[in-house]
């Protein structure tokens, strides 16, 4: 297996056993099933090469209706959490200097994620927490959808952090480490 494989394998059983199975996204499992869910792999190390790869799945997406949403998996670029935190403002300027703004919104997922307020072991960190750095590339009229065919969408956060103190970050930990065992 390749180098590529193995981060396709460890991120393909990172969305089954934690986004899917603990229900941290519910629009996700569709998105799988239907495998309208792009896996990218960009393996550069250079943060301003990761804005080219960007640029370019954010024009497939407009070009490709059925897929529906991306997820740009860098294992070599940004592994430095505060690096990578840094470096999503960049993109949400980049994304309004190319008339991207209110197309697509950029989510994040990385394995140091933690959120303002919170010390790096806390197990709400783990909504958020994944094999690699990654960008998840969503189209704006998906978000719209989800919010109106939910019944509470402003739930889904409480509901994952809840789900993470209850399952604790060691379980989670592990959780997360198996996802290599592919």
């Amino acid at each position: 297996m390749t180098v590529h494989d193995n981060v396709i394998a460890a991120t393909q059983a990172w969305l089954a056993s934690v986004v899917v199975e603990l229900n941290l996204c519910p629009f996700a499992k569709v998105v799988v099933d239907r495998a309208s869910l792009r896996l990218c792999v960009h393996e550069s190390p250079e943060p301003l090469q990761l804005l080219q790869t960007l640029h370019e799945e954010l024009l497939r997406l407009q070009a490709s209706p059925d897929i529906e949403t991306t997820l740009i998996i860098h294992p070599n670029a940004l592994v430095d959490f505060y690096a990578y935190n840094d470096f999503l403002a960049t993109v949400d300027e980049w994304l309004r200097s190319e008339g991207f703004e209110g197309v697509f919104q950029v989510a994040s997922f990385h394995p140091d994620y933690q959120f303002a307020g919170t010390t790096p072991g806390d197990a709400e960190n783990f909504t958020n927490r994944s094999p690699f750095p990654m960008l998840h590339l969503l189209r704006e009229s998906s978000i719209d959808w989800a919010v109106a065919s939910h019944p509470n969408v402003d739930a889904i956060p409480n509901t994952n952090m809840a789900t993470m103190r209850r399952l604790g970050a060691e379980t989670l930990s592990k959780r997360l480490e198996k996802c290599f065992d592919v």
